[in-house]
């Protein structure tokens, strides 16, 4: 495997930080809908979820725009209200981002294929009405075997896709072969639950780095799409450190907190390169190819998986539902 350093000097310039580093193999995107916080840390991307827009329309500095954009469209049902709440933050972030932003359909769709392709489409309409080219929104999708299968879809229109709660090694199979744009897989959680999995007997040092539970999740789907060409690019995301981030370095794009923007910025160490798409094309990788009984058995099968993608969509699903209930209370 190449190693990269990224050294004490730059073109004459001061020690470079870690999040400067990252930004010379890695695409860093920012996991926050506080777009006030994105500028400092100059992510290239952002995405949103329905927990982070619930976060920062609980804040007083955003209390206006929310009531504002509510009372705009005032007198609508409720889920085209709550979908101009969420474009409206999201336009907010595109102007600070130079990129994409990740706009999600309500959890609560997740296995609902063609309620999902519709929900997506009025996103899109609200972005394309504002002035937002489709090309700079991902619609960010449960990796369901339904929200796979409307992604599959709405990818054939020019309506990019993010799939997201993806832990298990058949969802990104499943997601290549659909031809979807970008997947989110989840490092932290799969980390919480096999930490949690093996209670006492969990050893932090020895799990840490490349032998963490997460970071081998992600090390095994890059290595896979790089191995066989496959397009779909993959954005690691839920971390619960810096030691996760430094351990997937070179991965196609990575969504990290503000918190942890920090903590990378406040860094010079050296920075290696983990990944790299030349020593995935020497990996010994075998081909893999789900049908939706093969898809649905082995996600089944894998305990962590099943049950961190069940517990993923229940906690959107009530953030939703939390936003649903703060935008009814506005007067």
């Amino acid at each position: 495997m190449m190693h990269e350093f990224l050294g004490p000097v730059n073109a004459g310039r001061a020690v470079m930080n870690q999040l400067e580093q990252l930004k010379q193999f890695t695409t860093v995107v920012a996991d926050t809908g506080n777009f006030k916080q994105l500028a400092q840390f100059a992510p290239r991307d952002a995405t949103t979820n329905p927990s982070l827009i619930l976060r920062a329309v609980q804040q007083p500095e955003y209390a206006p725009l929310l009531a504002e954009t509510v009372r705009a469209v005032k007198g609508k049902a409720l889920d085209r209200v709550v979908d101009q709440v969420l474009v409206r933050f999201g336009i907010e972030i595109l102007n600070v981002v130079p990129g994409r932003v990740s706009t999600e359909v309500d959890a609560r769709l997740s296995f609902d294929t063609a309620a999902t392709i519709a929900r997506a489409h009025r996103l899109i309409e609200l972005y394309e009405r504002a002035g937002v080219a489709r090309e700079r929104v991902l619609i960010k999708v449960a990796s369901t075997w339904e929200g796979i299968q409307a992604a599959k879809a709405l990818e054939h229109e020019g309506i990019h896709c993010n799939l997201t709660l993806l832990f298990a090694f058949c969802q990104a199979v499943a997601c290549g072969e659909a031809g979807i744009t970008l997947i989110s897989p989840f490092v932290g959680r799969i980390y919480d639950w096999h930490k949690k999995a093996a209670g006492s007997a969990w050893d932090e040092a020895a799990r840490a780095g490349s032998n963490d539970p997460g970071v081998r999740s992600v090390s095994q789907i890059y290595t896979y799409y790089k191995h066989f060409d496959i397009g779909t690019e993959v954005m690691g995301a839920s971390f619960r450190n810096v030691g996760q981030i430094q351990a997937l370095a070179g991965c196609d794009l990575l969504t990290i907190s503000p918190e942890l923007l920090a903590q990378l910025q406040a860094s010079e160490a050296p920075l290696v390169r983990a990944l790299d798409p030349e020593s995935a094309k020497r990996a010994t990788v075998h081909a893999h190819t789900f049908n939706e009984a093969g898809f649905r058995f082995a996600l089944n099968d894998d305990a962590m998986a099943s049950e961190k993608l069940a517990e993923g969509i229940r906690a959107f699903a009530a953030d939703a539902a939390k936003l649903d209930a703060m935008i009814e209370a506005l007067p």
